[in-house]
């Protein structure tokens, strides 16, 4: 599954400021049993609104790091509150079935 949220940079700061927290809390959530990896894509025509998105084996997997509340994934993003406003896009099933161009296969599009 994966889970999204779209990040809206405040006035006065940047997204390679956000992107430093990010990468710090992503690392520490990355070691959770079921996470796949993330990526960070800033919108093309609009360098101050960026797109985070999390792959987990499960909404459970992910629901289960929820829970164990870690402190220090908690400071980071205590830390970088300042930066931006967060705004959930949802929790996404990975699809039953994958259409790819000819000559790409599924573990390209990942």
């Amino acid at each position: 599954m994966k889970y999204i949220f779209e990040v809206h940079i405040k006035d006065g700061h940047t997204a390679e400021e956000y992107a430093d927290a990010w990468v710090r809390a992503s690392e520490i959530i990355q070691r959770a049993h079921g996470a796949r990896g993330t990526a960070l894509h800033r919108k093309m025509d609009d360098p101050n609104v960026l797109i985070a998105i999390a792959e987990w084996d499960s909404k459970a997997d992910r629901d289960a790091m929820e829970k164990q509340d870690n402190p220090d994934v908690a400071e980071i993003i205590r830390g970088a509150a300042h930066l931006c406003e967060i705004r959930p896009l949802g929790e996404f099933d990975d699809p039953e079935w994958v259409v790819l161009p000819p000559g790409r296969d599924e573990t390209e599009s990942r």
